[in-house]
């Protein structure tokens, strides 16, 4: 009887052993996988420039996000005739580069615009009878960006993919 009762005992510590040996075998292992995924989209980069006005020689040019993209940097540049000069102005929400573009001091959030900026052309001809004057402006627009410690800047070195097809 008191055989029985040991290869019992034995038994119940072994099926004991064994039902937490996954347990123990878990919280020994340096290693572990894991499979799946999840795609990530970024959302989409829609600006619109609108030149509402032009008056005494002047363009007034504003910028918008569209209400369903992302936070995006500005800059600007307007070009013309190599007769003329161009003189801009867009008080304290626009600074100057060194590269020729104002930069909007803020960043754009989706569903805003920015203040005007002013672009005029100096010493304009105060005739202005058979001349045509062509500003163009130009405008880039970079995602907000977050480093490390979530302070926000740009990247205008960042290059977008494009895609194209020739005639088939």
């Amino acid at each position: 009887m008191k055989k029985k009762s040991v290869i019992f005992a034995a038994i119940t510590i072994v099926l004991i052993l064994a039902a937490n040996l996954p347990l123990a075998w878990g919280y020994f292992s340096t290693y572990t996988e894991a499979k799946g995924g999840v795609r990530i989209q970024p959302r989409k980069i829609e600006t619109e420039i609108k030149e509402p006005e032009i008056s005494a020689w002047t363009k007034h040019v504003v910028i918008t996000n569209s209400e369903d993209g992302t936070p995006v940097y500005i800059r600007a540049k307007a070009f013309c005739g190599s007769d003329y000069t161009l003189i801009y102005d867009g008080g304290e929400n626009w600074t100057p580069g060194e590269d020729g573009f104002y930069y909007y001091n803020k960043i754009l959030n989706p569903g805003e615009e920015t203040p005007e900026l002013l672009v005029k052309i100096k010493d304009h001809p105060k005739d202005e009878n058979g001349q045509e004057f062509n500003v163009v402006v130009i405008y880039e627009s970079t995602p907000v960006r977050y480093d490390e410690n979530g302070n926000p800047y740009f990247d205008w070195s960042q290059k977008l993919k494009a895609n194209e097809r020739g005639a088939e």
